[in-house]
């Protein structure tokens, strides 16, 4: 079984969207560089955020993700952002009906069973969950291996927390790792046991 892993970008004041929604500044690192990141080369970073994200990224088997973010995206019309192979998707509500019926996205009710479903699918691949309410529900039921945090030079003062709404301290060792880029700060830390 593969690691489990909580990621997303984050403003120094722990938030991944203000109160509308919208991230602002937060992946502006993704555009400000020379080295492609995605296939389609449509994201560019600087050297050393490439050299930090893609073997990760490259990594991932599947993602894990809430309803709200699924239906903010509208699913990424089908198809998993930056080449994961599944999306485990935690609703209430299952797949809306007429919904690219092919894409490898799979509906499931609560955070436990997604993570069965995700670790299922990826096999010894990362499982990554998507940073917010989801990723801090699968952090308070120990579900979490690593917690990885793309550190964006901006403070938005209210919105949506990165780890949602945890409740009561949880315990990270490191930080394992400091990467410095160009307009972002990778930290990736464990999840103490």
């Amino acid at each position: 079984m593969g690691r489990t892993v909580l990621y997303g970008s984050v403003s120094l004041d722990g938030f991944i969207a203000d109160e509308d929604d919208q991230p602002g500044p937060l992946f502006d690192w993704l555009l400000n560089g020379d080295v492609p990141l995605d296939d389609g080369g449509v994201l560019k970073v600087s050297r050393e955020s490439y050299d930090y994200v893609r073997p990760y990224w490259d990594e991932i088997g599947v993602t894990i993700v809430g309803r709200h973010v699924f239906d903010t995206t509208d699913g990424w019309e089908g198809t998993p952002p930056a080449g994961v192979e599944h999306v485990v998707v935690v609703t209430h509500r299952g797949r809306p009906e007429g919904w690219f019926p092919e894409a490898p996205f799979s509906f499931v009710d609560g955070i436990e069973a997604a993570m069965r479903a995700a670790q299922e699918l990826a096999g010894d691949r990362v499982v990554e969950v998507a940073a917010g309410d989801v990723g801090g529900q699968a952090l308070a039921a120990g579900l979490i291996d690593e917690v990885r945090m793309e550190v964006a030079p901006v403070v938005l003062g209210s919105g949506k927390r990165y780890f949602g709404s945890v409740r009561g301290p949880q315990l990270l060792e490191g930080p394992e790792e400091v990467i410095q880029g160009d307009g972002v700060l990778h930290l990736r830390y464990r999840v103490r046991r």
